[in-house]
């Protein structure tokens, strides 16, 4: 049997949907309604109702949806109902700012190692970390089994960085270098540049 292809675009709000119970939870919240989702997020109710139904029925109409229930489906969904291992590449600035963030660990995520290419970093403590040699990068990944990996390093040294990092198994890349990179069709891939978000902003200022 075929499996059903669900679009990015939905896959892509159900995080929003999980973080909104996972703050109603917070505040002792039991029930919600698309509604209530639709005021907290800004995303209509009907598109949230659409979403949630390509996996199922979790709420009854005129009683809405159990909050807890309704959390804990979209994590096995998410598949973050157990903890995912990353890597970064990367102990500059933004490598370092990820290194040390700590609100990974709430959302099912967990940096386990950082490499760099520079001498005069590696070896070096940063935060709960010793960064190491990007050298052992394909070894380390396949010893631990790793396949999320985060990219943090300059424009010119991305592609070569994202080819190895596929050569050690990783399947998901969130790339901060401000550059297009190629990857194959199974590689999951996401980029994130802030001039560019801000730069789209200044258009309306």
């Amino acid at each position: 049997m075929q499996q059903k292809i669900i679009p990015d675009i939905v896959i892509g709000r159900l995080p929003l949907y999980y973080r909104a119970l996972q703050r109603m939870s917070s505040k002792g919240h039991t029930v919600t309604s698309s509604q209530e989702l639709a005021d907290t997020l800004g995303i209509s109710a009907a598109q949230i109702r659409k979403d949630l139904s390509q996996f199922g029925e979790f709420g009854k109409q005129g009683t809405g949806y159990n909050v807890e229930y309704l959390a804990d489906q979209l994590k096995k969904i998410l598949k973050i109902d157990h903890v995912w291992d990353m890597v970064i590449v990367g102990a500059g600035d933004v490598g370092s700012a990820l290194a040390r963030y700590q609100g990974f660990q709430d959302r099912s995520l967990r940096v386990k190692m950082i490499f760099d290419s520079d001498p005069l970093k590696i070896g070096k403590e940063l935060g709960n970390f010793i960064v190491k040699d990007i050298s052992t990068l394909i070894d380390e990944i396949k010893k631990e089994g790793i396949k999320i990996a985060i990219i943090a390093v300059p424009e010119n040294e991305a592609q070569e960085v994202t080819d190895t990092l596929i050569k050690a198994g990783i399947k998901a890349i969130l790339n901060y270098a401000p550059i297009h990179i190629a990857v194959p069709p199974e590689i999951r891939l996401q980029c994130i540049d802030p001039a560019l978000h801000l730069q789209r902003m200044t258009y309306y200022l």
